[in-house]
């Protein structure tokens, strides 16, 4: 079983940012999303707290996960160490987009940490300074949960048009939607750049020592 889980921060990425690169990555890679989970629960709230996502995951064991970053899973560095020792114990492939890497109990070992300790730095870099929305990041929109159809509709080239009249919504803000998140592409698979054949060196080069030089 193949799953996508959407967690939008007001500091990261929204669900409509993260569905897109997800649809495009599961068209690229020939996958199809037999789930589709967006969590709503506050960034604060610690793994522990959060029972529906936990029961969710255990149900799910052996599966394909597939999400955009690893901050989705949890901002705390703490909680991000047990949801992957918990995601690893029951067996899950987890694709991580931004990163282009795939996370299983056969994997390098330092790619795991490196993907710990490359969070660890971007929270480290974030506290010292004034988080705020990324520049060009877009909000949630109402449309954000027809994406599934809406791509469906594209890669059978109906026009907006058909699209607006099947979903009952207006013509000129579906195509501005389309538009935005560049949905056109991401139903060919074209969003996405090609991933690079050292991607899992890449991210273990990240990890940093302290007092490095």
């Amino acid at each position: 079983m193949t799953l996508a889980y959407i967690r939008p921060d007001k500091n990261f990425d929204a669900a409509g940012e993260q569905l897109q690169h997800i649809n495009s990555y599961a068209i690229s890679n020939n996958l199809t999303i037999d789930d589709e989970f967006i969590d709503y629960t506050s960034q604060n709230k610690l793994l522990h707290e959060r029972i529906n996502v936990t029961d969710y995951f255990q149900s799910k064991s052996k599966s394909t996960l597939i999400i955009y970053d690893v901050w989705v899973l949890s901002t705390n560095v703490q909680d991000l160490v047990q949801m992957f020792s918990c995601l690893l114990k029951h067996e899950f492939s987890v694709h991580f987009i931004k990163q282009s890497v795939i996370m299983t109990r056969q994997s390098n070992v330092m790619l795991v940490l490196g993907l710990i300790d490359q969070f660890r730095q971007i929270l480290e870099n974030e506290s010292k300074r004034v988080i705020g929305r990324p520049k060009g990041s877009k909000s949630n929109s109402k449309f954000d949960k027809h994406i599934g159809e809406i791509l469906t509709h594209i890669k059978e080239n109906k026009s907006v048009s058909e699209i607006a009249r099947t979903l009952g919504v207006s013509r000129s803000s579906l195509k501005d939607y389309i538009e935005s998140r560049e949905l056109k592409q991401v139903a060919f698979g074209s969003l996405l750049p090609k991933a690079p054949l050292d991607a899992e060196e890449q991210v273990i080069n990240t990890i940093t020592c302290p007092n490095q030089k």
